[in-house]
């Protein structure tokens, strides 16, 4: 299976915080890594810097996106639980959600420098680090 790209993570990492208890980014990146059902050698595919796994990473970036856009709340250092605006959003049952829906929130677009292109049909869903990774390979 490839990697999940951070907005498939996004939905089932909404739903690990709809039980509205506090839970760590380490404990909910392990749960979405059985999920997804990704190898050892999967979960080692480190971002093109070589500081950090890209799943990790991915889960990072969908944990960010879903705070700006008020479905989750820090708790504490890497800690979060669900907020009403996100427990609101899972009883609506969505088949996805992505930077496109997350858009319609203004705490998410206030967010979004105009510089983003997320709301293109032909932007990549990397996480910022991996374009900025696939970038720099790309400009010498």
């Amino acid at each position: 299976m490839a990697i999940p790209t951070y907005e498939q993570i996004m939905l089932p990492l909404l739903k690990i915080a709809g039980d509205k208890q506090e839970h760590s980014k380490r404990q909910a990146t392990e749960k979405l890594a059985n999920e997804f059902r990704l190898t050892d050698k999967e979960r080692r595919v480190m971002l093109p810097s070589g500081k950090e796994e890209l799943f990790d990473n991915r889960v990072g970036w969908a944990g960010t996106y879903r705070k700006k856009a008020n479905f989750m709340e820090q708790t504490r250092w890497g800690f979060f639980k669900i907020t009403d605006r996100g427990m609101g959003l899972l009883k609506q049952n969505p088949a996805k959600i992505d930077a496109k829906l997350l858009y319609a929130y203004k705490e998410f677009k206030d967010f979004i420098t105009p510089n983003q292109k997320i709301i293109e049909e032909e932007y990549t869903p990397g996480s910022p680090e991996e374009m900025l990774g696939t970038a720099s390979l790309h400009d010498h």
